[in-house]
């Protein structure tokens, strides 16, 4: 269960120079807003948000930031994609700190709609990727995750935290008052799951391709932005599960029954 001591984050990794946080949870009652997970890089003092969240989660989530850095140490904030409970907050965010934001190139140009005027510290992910090094010499790489569900999403992957931060991919959508932080036994979790997965994802072939992408990675814990946090076996588990999912397109002659 998250619990009231959640409120402030939990640090999931910490070598002395190097965390991945997880920011903690939304106090308020929020009846009928999807619950999403945010998360927070510090490396030598400096800071990456990861999916900061919409507009309404802003303070919260900066109350929360504050507890592990100073705002304007806050160099780089990623969006997955471009959903507004990712990324509706992004003018409130680059009105307190002077960080680059990451995007895909495919939607750069949907960002003024969310009040966004000056474009120059946006920088466009190219559907290749690309890779960052931090001020410790850890590593962030841009992982492919297109069609799941945005055309142009992507995942991070900490490569020194060995954490995969995995966008909507892994999202469980629990009940109230059954909420986790951490999944241990991903056949629990997966009534919470699977729904999700076969609407939102393309289909098979797309989801196939990032599983095999993240195996070569083998990540020790995959952080989605709903739901909660897969470790130790649930990790494997879920992308065996995953890899054999029929979904999206190949479930169209069900969908158009209805």
């Amino acid at each position: 269960m998250i619990d009231k001591g959640d409120i402030d984050g939990r640090i999931l990794f910490d070598d002395g120079e190097h965390k991945f946080i997880w920011l903690g949870t939304d106090p308020a009652d929020r009846k009928g807003i999807v619950q999403t997970l945010q998360y927070l890089i510090v490396d030598k003092n400096r800071g990456w948000l990861l999916d900061p969240g919409g507009v309404h989660l802003f303070s919260q989530v900066v109350a929360s930031a504050s507890r592990y850095i100073s705002l304007d140490r806050i160099e780089g904030i990623f969006f997955s994609h471009q959903d507004p409970d990712v990324s509706s907050g992004i003018a409130l965010w680059l009105g307190v700190t002077s960080a680059k934001v990451y995007i895909s190139s495919l939607w750069t140009r949907f960002i003024p709609h969310f009040g966004l005027v000056d474009q120059s510290r946006i920088t466009a992910i190219e559907d290749s990727g690309k890779a960052l090094t931090l001020g410790s010499g850890a590593r962030l790489s841009f992982v492919p995750t297109h069609f799941m569900h945005s055309p142009g999403a992507w995942s991070l992957f900490d490569e020194r935290a060995k954490i995969l931060f995995s966008a909507d991919v892994g999202a469980a959508v629990f009940p109230d008052g059954a909420e986790t932080l951490f999944i241990d036994d991903f056949a629990a979790a997966l009534p919470y799951t699977e729904g999700f997965h076969k609407r939102y994802m393309a289909s098979n072939s797309v989801v196939r391709r990032w599983t095999d992408i993240v195996r070569r990675l083998d990540p020790q814990m995959i952080a989605p932005q709903h739901g909660g946090i897969y470790r130790g076996r649930a990790v494997g588990d879920f992308l065996t599960w995953l890899s054999s999912l029929r979904c999206g397109v190949d479930l169209l002659d069900e969908l158009y029954r209805v």
